[in-house]
């Protein structure tokens, strides 16, 4: 299954951290677009900007490992389509490029199901994906887990609780099924 990701699912980190995981494990092929990694190193600026900094080293990291992953709508493309916010139209063209499965995203009301169906997409959000990856492999995702909590407690030098940490990720009902 190809997901393409939305920018808002690839920050936070804990987010992004548990899709790739999950997709190194060959659950699903991830993609994305320049425009879509752009809006993610923008985004971090609200942290202050050594993150962007860092968010880029990510990008760069994530374009060497993933280097098939990175889809560009044809010319056009975006002329043709239409959401409620212009500024996600370009999300849908690369997924219809790439021709993805599904589109991740947790904006769901810039995403309507039905218009998304026309083009043969559905949209998912990431807490409900991963609950579902959870129920069919509990041994994939609970290890990915294992392995983002310890680095966020590295990271932070906080005692994080999975269940906490998740939340704040907006990723509340893996977090609790994970809770131990």
């Amino acid at each position: 299954m190809r997901i393409f990701l939305d920018a808002c699912v690839l920050f936070p980190t804990v987010t992004r951290e548990m899709l790739l995981g999950v997709a190194r494990a060959g659950v699903f092929e991830p993609q994305w677009s320049p425009r879509v990694l752009e809006e993610w190193a923008r985004a971090t600026l609200k942290i202050g900007p050594e993150a962007e900094v860092f968010a880029r080293g990510e990008i760069a990291l994530l374009r060497a490992g993933w280097p098939r992953a990175e889809v560009h709508p044809a010319p056009g493309l975006q002329a043709r389509l239409w959401l409620p916010d212009d500024n996600d139209i370009h999300v849908l063209a690369a997924a219809i490029a790439g021709s993805a499965d599904a589109i991740m995203t947790v904006n769901a009301k810039d995403f309507p199901r039905n218009i998304l169906a026309e083009e043969g997409l559905t949209r998912i959000d990431p807490d409900g994906y991963l609950y579902h990856v959870w129920q069919a492999s509990p041994d994939v995702v609970t290890s990915v887990a294992e392995n983002v909590l310890a680095t966020a407690r590295d990271l932070s030098g906080e005692d994080w609780h999975i269940r906490s940490l998740f939340k704040k990720a907006r990723l509340p009902r893996i977090g609790k099924a994970l809770s131990y």
